[in-house]
Order: structure tokens, then sequence, then C-alpha cells
């Protein structure tokens, strides 16, 4: 620890002292806490390093914390430890092919990831109107699912921190069953790249429909348990009852969206204010709550888990009522093959489906090759598309210059926004509030740092 005391002596009764060309630095050894005159102790400020690898910063994010005892004075936030260069190499491969890098920036919400930039993308082709039906609920049933899977996360990881472990064990339990599903109809856990520009890979698995219903009815009975466990806990509301406070003019003020802003009172949610692949059609409603603050966040993931729910059934009726149909846009030239099935050995496509291809006539063949391994070209100009995200508004800016690979493609991550939230959340806290108050943002650094 370095620094100088505020009465300008270099003399400190608890520690030895050595001067450098920074000042006075103090090597302290250690007593009593019964032999120390707190009155003798002057006040001042220590700067300290909260992470990059403190566990409760939800990945690498550094907090620069100033403190006077306990109390903290200014917070800063620090980023970049997780700086993959995902912008940068999505310049270098085809449109589609930029799918598999973006889709692992939030990982913790992969799809809303895949959904703004295939969307960016199906602006700039000009065929928003024409992704099959089917494709748009199957989109709408993953995003909702992967809603409900962050949330829990949000909860679990919140809750690990503030030693409520029952609470973790209970939101990764839960958090288990969806991502059965998300293997089940993608083939992957996590890193989907599932959704393409056009539509989606391919259509759902037999029996999918089914066990989607079977893990909603689960669900239902489970979500309860996080109320009986929080809700009126004594202990966990007093840790975030007026813990991280910003209301709504600093909510606007610093362009932060997600459970923060409708904590607020403000139900400005994307799928109700700019609908998207049919959202206006779905009976939910939009929570919001007057306590903006991190409980209030909280009760707001808490309750939008069961409107998910709603909108996820709805989905599922969808698909279960109509005739299967095609799941990719009727354009060769843009779409990727969509209805690849694994062989009997299990890698590669059926042999019917490779009959099917290599069958039609050498120019299909070559077209398909030519489509896969140097892409489609997408028209010139720029496009911003933002869908809403478990954290908030995730916008693509996708730029095509008229060839095969972006130009650019810029992402407005919540998580990056949002933590502009940190200084004003923490400063005037305690320490042990910082942990609160990030949690209570829900930062994924994968998508703070891209």
């Amino acid at each position: 620890m370095s620094g100088t005391k505020a009465t300008g002596s270099t003399h400190d009764a608890y520690a030895g002292t050595s001067e450098t060309t920074a000042g006075p630095v103090y090597t302290v050894t250690g007593q009593d806490w019964d032999t120390i005159d707190p009155s003798s102790i002057d006040g001042d400020r220590i700067v300290v390093n909260m992470g990059p690898q403190h566990p409760s910063t939800h990945g690498v994010l550094r907090l620069v914390l100033e403190i006077d005892g306990e109390t903290v004075k200014d917070a800063r936030a620090g980023i970049g430890y997780l700086h993959t260069g995902i912008e940068k190499n999505m310049e270098f491969r085809t449109w589609t092919q930029g799918v598999t890098f973006c889709t692992r920036m939030d990982y913790v919400a992969p799809f809303s990831n895949e959904a703004a930039y295939v969307a960016g993308i199906e602006r700039l082709l000009g065929i928003e109107d024409d992704i099959p039906e089917r494709a748009e609920v199957i989109r709408v049933l993953l995003l909702e699912l992967n809603r409900i899977s962050s949330h829990l996360i949000a909860i679990a990881t919140g809750g690990m921190e503030l030693g409520a472990l029952t609470v973790m064990t209970c939101g990764f339990r839960d958090r288990e069953l969806i991502l059965d599903l998300f293997e089940m109809i993608t083939g992957l856990r996590m890193n989907h790249a599932y959704f393409r520009p056009g539509g989606v890979a391919q259509d759902l698995a037999d029996g999918t429909l089914e066990k989607i219903r079977s893990t909603v009815s689960l669900l239902k009975k489970r979500l309860p348990e996080y109320a009986a466990l929080c809700n009126a806990n004594p202990i966990f509301r007093g840790r975030l009852d007026g813990v991280g406070e910003l209301d709504l003019a600093g909510c606007l003020a610093l362009g932060i969206t997600g459970p923060a802003l409708r904590a607020t009172g403000y139900d400005w949610d994307l799928r109700r204010k700019q609908p998207y692949w049919g959202y206006d059609t779905y009976d939910f409603d939009v929570v919001t709550w007057d306590q903006p603050d991190s409980y209030g966040r909280f009760r707001v993931r808490q309750q939008e888990m069961w409107e998910s729910l709603r909108i996820v059934e709805q989905a599922v009726e969808r698909l279960a009522q109509g005739s299967p149909g095609p799941v990719m846009v009727d354009d060769p030239k843009i779409a990727w093959p969509a209805q690849l099935s694994v062989g009997s050995d299990g890698q590669g496509n059926s042999a019917a489906h490779i009959k099917k291809i290599m069958g039609e006539s050498m120019e299909a063949l070559i077209h398909h090759f030519k489509v896969v391994t140097e892409g489609f070209r997408v028209p010139p100009g720029q496009a911003y598309v933002a869908i809403e995200a478990p954290r908030g508004e995730i916008g693509c800016h996708v730029v095509s210059d008229g060839g095969t690979r972006p130009f650019r493609a810029h992402f407005r991550d919540p998580s990056f926004v949002n933590l502009q939230g940190t200084s004003i959340m923490s400063e005037g806290g305690m320490i042990s509030d910082v942990i609160v108050a990030i949690a209570s943002i829900d930062p994924v650094m994968g998508g703070v740092d891209r």
C-alpha cells in the first residue's frame, strides 16, 4: 500500500516506512487489535482492485474501488480482459459463418446474439417478410426458453454471492432442463449457430414438442421455490432492499435497458414497443416494478420467467397445430441447406439426403457447394436491428460493401451499456453492496468485450 497521510506526516506507529519516488511506502507488519488506538489513525482513502479474477464479478471484470473504511467513495469498471476480437473476425468469414462467432459473445444468452445479427442481414437482403412462419415461431420459442435459462443463472449466481447456496443449486438444476431442450433442438447446449439468415438450421426433431411440454410443466412446479426461498426472506431482502438504486432518469441518461429499466416502473420492452417475428400476436405482459433497486430487478426477472413460459406454451401450440413446412427462405441463392439429418453412423448427412442433393443435377451440386464455401452476396448498405435480450436491448449494426462477407458488424450489447451504472449504484454504499449491485446488473463479460 502506498500513499501519504492526510497530515503530511511520513510516520505510522503501526507500519515501517520508506521513502520512494512515489512517496512514502508503509510496510504493514500487523499487531493485536486491542493495542491499536483508532483515534490515532487518519482516515486516508485506499484504492483497491476488486477483480478481474474475483468470482463475484461475473467473469473477468475489474472494479477499481476507492474506499474509506468499508464505504465506497468511488467505483470504476475496468474492462477488456476477455477481449476475443469476435467483431473483427466476422469480417473475414461469410455472412452465415459469422453466426458461429457472435453466438459466443453473451454465452449465457447466445440466441439473442444470433437473432440480432441474422435480423440485420435479412433487412439488408430485403427478405424480412419472406421468412417462413414456422422458422419465426421456432426463433421465438428458443428466445423465450433462453430468457428463462438466463434469468435462472442471474438469480442462481446472485444467490451464491449472497451465501444463499440453495438458490444457486436450484437455479443451475432448472437451467439444465432447458439446456437439454437446446441440445435436442440444435445439437448443442450452447454456442448453437442455429439461427441462419433466412430461417433456422433445421426443423424440430420428432418428440421435441412433447419434451418441451413436460419441461414447462416441471418448471411451473419449481419456479415457486424461488419465491418461497427469497421474496419474504428477511436476510435476502435485507441485502437487496435499497441497494444499487438507480431511478428512471438515471437509466435513461445512461441508456440502461432490460430488468434494470423496468424495475423503475417503465414498461420498455422491444417485444411490445417494436415487435418482431410476430411477438405482437402473443399474449404476455411486460413486467415492471416500483422499486428501482437490486430487489426490484430480482422480482422483475422472477416474474418474467412466468411470462416467457406463457409465450413458450403459445409457440408450442402453433407448431403443433400448423402443418410441417419450410424453415428456410425459398431463395436458392441465399438459403443454406436447412433440412440436414445425421446418418446412421452418427456423422455427416443421411444417405437419402446426399442422394437427393447429388441426384438433382450437377449444376445443383455445384451451387450447393458454392453457397456453403463462398457464401451469398448482400447488397451494399447498412442496417441496425435490435431485439429484447434477457439483459436488455441488444442491437447489431451490419454494413455491407456488396460482398460475401460483412464489411463491419458491431453489436450494442446490453451488458456493456448497463455496466455504466456500476458507479452510481455502488458509491456511498458498503463494499459488500458492490457485489449485490453488480449481481443485479447481471453482466456477461463475453458480451462486454467481444
